[in-house]
């Protein structure tokens, strides 16, 4: 991507009625208290400056760092992926189902005549009304609606709170939520809290001595912000924390909704010169990690059934396997009976498990050498699962390497190199070299 900024400025200008800005959500307010930091402004920010900071910083439109979000908030089963492309055949490739899209764009009014008059009961939106916390407020506008979503307690407990809220009430109740901010924030390094303060004071600034400009003028200045499409009760819909109600965009035809929303972002997308990629889109699905604990978990509960009926059937059968696999057992090797928590296999996950369909169809009526040979087959599909499981696995390390090296702060070691350089004169020999 051409750029990947989160950043999304709250300006008035051109705002329609029916934008948050414009209802008074987002109107200038008087300039905080200076926010000072206990230690040098120049240090690297500590966990005391995060916690007593109440900005929201800027966060790129990077799937690792949602992933990271996401399991911090206490959301079981989803991954955030990246999608690149809306060709039908790379959409195949996502995990189902999809629970919703985000949609990283320069921000632009909508029509707010496609707006619903009043926020549909089935519908949980909240409107953004901080600075900088686009990003969750579009997780938190997907996650809330996802259907048979694990949302952990503090989520669970604030979409219970806010249930019978407005949006704007939803989000303020964002605004001061503590949990979320902090987990937001975490990405926080001391320039991104000193830049968004400084944003925040010309802002207050500019308002008090501009009048509304024009509209180009507003697209000239436009910055990014996220949005998020979801599908609740057969309908689709927008969900921009930037207007007031939800806008309804289509209607869910079949198991794939993302088709009937792929027109809208064609258009979105459209809106670019050639040669702009200012937008990105994210996907929240299942996580492919549950559905393969899951498989594997069926498995074993298979294996299991087969050794039970080989050991009625033919208490010999381990030495006849043997001869069938002439004592190759690089195949079959690590194969697992029971659980196991290095692959999220656990006795429970077992017994829930539904059994492989072909094994019980094995098991109803098939010879002791039938059996076997389907438990060699069983044991080498397990051996895939396995694989996948340990990938995903590594995917997920590697999303928590990617947020530790975001969340590092190198303001001290880039301040500290250009002071060592401007006392050698090196600072002022290039400026001068200009």
């Amino acid at each position: 991507m051409a750029t990947r900024s989160s950043k999304r400025q709250r300006t008035q200008r051109g705002a329609s009625n029916n934008t948050v800005a414009s209802s008074g959500l987002l109107a200038p307010v008087a300039p905080p208290a200076p926010r000072t930091f206990p230690n040098d402004p120049s240090n690297a920010a500590t966990d005391e400056d995060r916690r007593r900071w109440k900005g929201w910083c800027e966060i790129e439109s990077e799937p690792a760092f949602f992933n990271v979000m996401l399991r911090q908030f206490g959301v079981q089963g989803l991954k955030v992926q990246e999608i690149f492309s809306l060709e039908n055949e790379m959409l195949g490739f996502l995990p189902r189902p999809v629970y919703g899209l985000i949609f990283l764009f320069k921000w632009r009014e909508d029509d707010p005549a496609k707006q619903e008059s009043t926020c549909p009961t089935s519908v949980w939106f909240a409107n953004q009304t901080v600075s900088n916390a686009c990003a969750s407020v579009a997780l938190l506008n997907i996650v809330t609606n996802a259907p048979d979503v694990d949302l952990g307690e503090h989520l669970r407990s604030f979409k219970s709170f806010t249930a019978d809220m407005t949006p704007a009430s939803r989000g303020y109740a964002i605004g001061n939520f503590e949990f979320v901010r902090q987990i937001h924030n975490s990405f926080a390094r001391k320039m991104d809290m000193l830049n968004a303060d400084l944003q925040m004071k010309n802002d207050v600034a500019d308002s008090k001595k501009r009048k509304r400009k024009a509209k180009d003028d507003d697209e000239a200045n436009a910055a990014f912000h996220f949005i998020a499409f979801v599908p609740v009760d057969g309908k689709i819909w927008k969900l921009d924390g930037l207007e007031r109600q939800p806008q309804k965009v289509g209607t869910v035809e079949g198991d794939d909704w993302i088709q009937q929303v792929k027109p809208d972002l064609q258009a979105r997308m459209a809106e670019y010169e050639e040669g702009q990629i200012d937008f990105a889109i994210l996907s929240i699905v299942k996580d492919p990690l549950t559905r393969l604990s899951e498989e594997l978990a069926s498995s074993v509960k298979g294996l299991q059934a087969l050794s039970a009926d080989l050991d009625e059937k033919e208490p010999e059968w381990q030495a006849i396997c043997c001869t069938l696999t002439d004592g190759d057992d690089a195949a079959t090797e690590g194969t697992l009976y029971g659980a196991d928590a290095d692959y999220l296999v656990t006795e429970e996950a077992i017994a829930n498990a539904t059994m492989p369909i072909e094994t019980q169809q094995k098991l109803a009526n098939s010879t002791v050498e039938d059996l076997l040979y389907h438990r060699q087959s069983l044991m080498l599909a397990q051996k895939k699962l396995r694989l996948s499981i340990k990938e995903e696995q590594a995917s997920n390390h590697s999303d928590e390497e990617k947020a530790g090296e975001r969340r590092y702060d190198y303001g001290p070691a880039v301040q500290a190199w250009l002071r060592f350089h401007a006392r050698k004169s090196v600072v002022k020999t290039i400026l001068s070299s200009d």
